[in-house]
């Protein structure tokens, strides 16, 4: 069982998941996670495929999502040395830093509140994240050409995934590909049909977006819960 709602920390998304029989497929989106497990903050890094989430049936997580770009900025860590890692937290910031932390939220009656308001003291002494990322990430929801937003930023494509593995894990290819299917399951969850989310989404055809789906979710479209 998954919940979420909104958090006015970073535009992040605070969530909890219970573990049920089979483990969960966990799909690429660009973002980075702030998660308790065990009585441990663990960093979840940007994903370049799916992740299946396991543990026993019936445990409890809890979660903060920072929007891409958003979290390494937050935790002051480049994004790629995050890129398809669980980190436990202690091995980036002061391990008894980390330790009090997990404390204060596994004890607190209202467990989100303390896990969003950590993230927010943060976010208040923490530099803010590159500009670059508030252009880049809707210029490729759009359908941007990669040479034509780096264009567009006043960069070379070089400059422009040198940044982009900074603040997002990968460069701006990857990225849109990530960016573009998370708009077409969102379209698919809507109801829209497959031939009309490829058009919609930008893909060539039908065919290309369940090939592009496949190689980033690691099953087809058909299996993963749209509708």
């Amino acid at each position: 069982m998954y919940e979420e709602r909104f958090s006015r920390t970073a535009g992040a998304t605070l969530w909890t998941r219970t573990a049920g029989d089979t483990p969960q497929r966990v799909l690429p989106d660009g973002c980075t996670d702030l998660i308790v497990i065990g009585g441990e903050l663990v960093v979840a890094g940007p994903d370049t495929r799916a992740h299946l989430a396991t543990g026993p049936p019936g445990t409890r997580y809890l979660g903060l999502r920072f929007p891409p770009g958003r979290g390494p900025a937050l935790l002051g860590v480049p994004a790629d040395e995050l890129r398809d890692q669980r980190v436990p937290l202690g091995a980036l910031w002061s391990g008894r830093d980390a330790r009090v932390l997990a404390e204060r939220v596994v004890e607190a009656d209202d467990p989100a509140e303390v896990l969003a308001r950590i993230a927010a003291d943060r976010q208040r002494t923490s530099p803010p994240p590159d500009p670059l990322v508030t252009a880049l990430v809707p210029a490729l929801q759009a359908g941007e050409p990669v040479a034509a937003v780096a264009a567009a930023a006043g960069l070379g494509e070089r400059q422009l995934r040198r940044r982009c593995l900074t603040a997002f894990g990968y460069g701006p290819k990857t990225l849109a590909r990530v960016l573009r299917m998370n708009r077409a399951l969102g379209l698919a969850r809507d109801g829209v049909p497959y031939a009309t989310v490829a058009a919609t989404a930008g893909y060539a055809d039908q065919a290309h977006l369940a090939r592009e789906v496949k190689a980033l979710a690691g099953v087809p479209l058909s299996e993963l819960p749209v509708r």
